[in-house]
């Protein structure tokens, strides 16, 4: 089982690993990743009753807080929340600045050493407290962490000054460093709630997503028809609900009565209102326009598609991306180097022939500039703020690893019906075949009879022609009805007799001669063809005849043809797998503009996966697209599996990124966030490392201050944020 569990105090990489390791470290727990900008952890264990306890009592004594949901989500939302300790800082570091500041327009002004005292002090020991827990637990776990450097580093400085004015001669003020101390964790302090305030802005797609649930939903009585308001959390399914135009719809559903435009773009990203009328679904957080509509309770809390959406969202924003990894191994090791090269710099000074107070600031500033703040901030943020901008364009990214991998992809393997098609087939014509006997009617009763057990879309579209015919099949009569995987349906009629709609494939298979005369025409057009069966004997051993033939066609999506274009643009390999016969395969490739050679027809179910893999095998990186679930496998086998919203559940379950309206032209915008997303990563990652690396030597030497290695440690986890949030900017290119 997986369970999420909020972790408060985490400052910077190391701590992520501390916690990882306190939550491995409880029985049952198999695995423990922990992202810091959401500060939460998510672990996976075998379920046991007093698991959670457990969880928060290892997060405790690793010297973090463990949190509740349900108070996390009251906090303030104010653009200033958490700002007073911070303004508290500011007051009392600016009087320590000013003179600092001054001196440069021949301004020579210093405070008392006592007044100083007094106003770097609050600062230290109570602004700062923060810092010294959280380093007093590092070094009580054997590790360390952001804080342990930071209180190390300002414990000096504050430390020195108080040395430096007890060793002076009375009525002299020597030069301190209380202004270091107070001005480090005052900065410290504005650069985390600077963080804190852009996270809020990288979660708004989840609580956008929260922020479309109505609390109240119009119930309709079943006995009186009266309506009465009550909460949306007591809805049951097969509740009639009244929907007015301009509300909220409170839950999925299907339309009973009434005619209606629905704006669904925040669920699919799709600006055009969608015209609903009685038997079209709903889909609960979407707008209802000028109408009012009767809607029929279908699905509610955990199982509706918003609850899903949320969910898939918070799975990926609460993923840690691979190329994590690196800063994993790199964090472990952060803090002891910096310590070591902390010593090393004082004893390098004091060998030098510098006095101590020089040597230790130089210590001091070495310590706070090394936070490593800025490498725990950079892969989650961008995740999170690319996750999040592709959910409000429809694109639900379920894992990281799909965000990270999907810009690498050189090869798009397609499934065709309802996936490049519209997926309704029709059935164009059913020829009765000569020497055979029978009517087109009564075959045509024959073949619905086969179908009535299946909801292959090819069966619809049997039962939807004998109905537009006026052909009633005798469906009751039809028993032992069974689909045979890849292949087609079989079962026996009313006369007894077993017969097989099937594909031209299992006709090979059986032995069935086909006459070229009724087979070759209908081919040359692109048809989907299937042959209807009847064997000689009671079973399926003995042989079968082909009665009549029937044509099906289906049309391609609108935008397929610009969708395979734009990959190919990109410079894309684009192929298409079809259990469809070899010519109608080509055909449809042919409208849709993928090239003969790159079309895979014939393929049964279970071999899309095999197909997929040999795409890989010849060393590309291949991403599946697919709706249904015979091409879960190939989902799950490619590298990066894109699902349809409107497929079914196992395909989404199997891929790493849905599509929420059928549009193929989102696979494209898929890769391009990929991409952008990626490119935040590097970019972060890269100013982070070379941060500290500029940063520490350049410390080392003497060439900054503390104040000056404050700032700019701060600065450096801001910018990591800035430039994340520079994502939510994305829009898709022109198509």
């Amino acid at each position: 089982m997986s369970t999420d569990l909020l972790v408060g105090g985490m400052t910077c990489a190391s701590c992520v690993n501390r916690v990882e390791r306190a939550l491995r470290r409880v029985p049952g727990v198999t695995e423990a990743t922990v992202n810091l900008a959401t500060e939460s952890a998510r672990v996976v264990a075998a379920p046991a009753p007093d698991l959670d306890a457990r969880l928060r009592r290892a997060v405790r004594q690793a010297g973090y807080e463990p949190r509740e949901a349900a108070a996390e989500a009251a906090q303030s939302s104010s653009p200033w929340a958490g700002f007073t300790p911070v303004a508290v800082g500011l007051l009392l570091s600016a009087p320590l600045v000013a003179p600092m500041l001054l001196e440069p327009f021949g301004v020579h002004w210093m405070l008392p050493a006592w007044l100083q005292f007094l106003l770097a002090a609050p600062v230290q020991f109570w602004l700062g407290a923060r810092f010294y827990r959280a380093g007093w637990h590092a070094l009580r776990a054997g590790t360390g962490n952001m804080d342990l450097l930071v209180a190390l580093g300002t414990s000096a400085a504050f430390g020195l000054s108080l040395w430096l004015w007890w060793r002076s001669p009375a009525g002299h003020t020597p030069h301190l460093y209380f202004e270091a101390a107070a001005v480090v964790i005052t900065l410290i302090l504005l650069g985390k709630w600077l963080e804190a305030r852009a996270k809020r802005q990288v979660t708004s797609a989840i609580r956008a997503l929260q922020a479309l649930r109505p609390e109240i939903a119009h119930l309709i009585d079943a006995k009186n028809g009266k309506e009465s308001d009550v909460p949306v959390a007591e809805l049951l399914p097969g509740d009639r609900l009244s929907v007015r135009a301009g509300e909220r719809v409170p839950a999925d559903g299907t339309v009973l009565e009434g005619r209606s435009s629905v704006d669904e773009s925040m669920l699919t990203g799709e600006p055009l209102p969608v015209a609903k009328e009685a038997g079209q679904g709903l889909t609960g957080g979407s707008v209802n326009g000028e109408g009012r509509l009767l809607l029929e309770v279908r699905a509610v809390g955990a199982e509706s598609v918003l609850a899903r959406i949320i969910r898939l969202v918070e799975d990926a924003q609460a993923a840690k991306a691979p190329i994590q990894r690196l800063v994993d191994r790199v964090a472990a090791v952060f803090v002891p180097v910096v310590l070591v090269i902390a010593l090393a710099t004082l004893l390098g000074w004091l060998a030098w022939g510098s006095d101590i107070e020089s040597a230790l600031i130089h210590a001091v500033a070495v310590l706070v500039i090394a936070c490593p703040c800025a490498l725990g901030l950079a892969t989650p943020v961008a995740v999170m703020a690319g996750t999040g901008v592709a959910a409000r364009r429809g694109i639900l990214i379920k894992d990281a690893r799909a965000l990270e991998v999907a810009h690498k992809v050189d090869s798009v393997a397609f499934d065709k019906t309802g996936t490049l098609t519209v997926g309704k087939p029709t059935l164009t014509r059913l020829v009765a075949l000569s020497g055979m006997g029978g009517d087109e009617r009564a075959l045509l009763a024959a073949a619905a009879a086969l179908q009535s057990g299946s909801a292959h879309p090819l069966a619809r579209a049997v039962l939807d022609a004998a109905t537009e015919q006026g052909v009633a099949p005798d469906a009751a009569a039809a028993r032992e009805l069974r689909a045979v995987d890849g292949r087609g349906m079989q079962g026996r009629l009313a006369d007894g007799r077993l017969w097989a709609l099937a594909s031209l494939r299992w006709c090979e298979e059986l032995g069935v001669v086909i006459d070229p005369a009724a087979l070759q025409p209908l081919q040359a057009q692109g048809a989907t063809l299937s042959a209807l069966l009847r064997f000689d004997k009671e079973d399926a051993g003995g042989a079968a005849r082909a009665m009549a033939l029937l044509a099906f066609a289906d049309e391609p999506k609108p935008e397929a043809a610009r969708a395979v274009a734009r990959l190919r643009e990109r410079g894309l390999r684009v192929v298409m797998i079809s259990g469809d016969n070899r010519r109608a395969a080509q055909a449809m490739a042919a409208r849709v503009g993928i090239a003969p050679e790159d079309v895979r027809a014939e393929v049964l179910p279970g071999d899309k996966a095999a197909a997929v893999q040999a795409l890989r095998g010849e060393g590309r990186v291949v991403a599946m697209v697919g709706d249904g679930a015979n091409d879960a496998p190939a989902l799950a086998a490619a590298d990066v599996g894109i699902a349809m919203a409107h497929g079914t559940d196992v395909a989404m379950e199997a891929a790493g990124i849905t599509l929420m309206r059928g549009d193929v032209s989102l696979v494209a915008d898929a890769f391009e966030v990929s991409a952008r997303t990626v490119a935040k990563i590097r970019q972060n990652l890269f100013w982070a490392f070379a941060y500290n690396v500029a940063g520490i030597p350049l410390a080392a030497m003497g060439l900054l201050s503390p104040v000056v290695a404050g700032a700019a440690m701060a600065l450096s986890s801001v910018s990591v944020m800035a430039n994340a949030l520079l994502l939510r900017r994305w829009r898709p290119s022109q198509r």
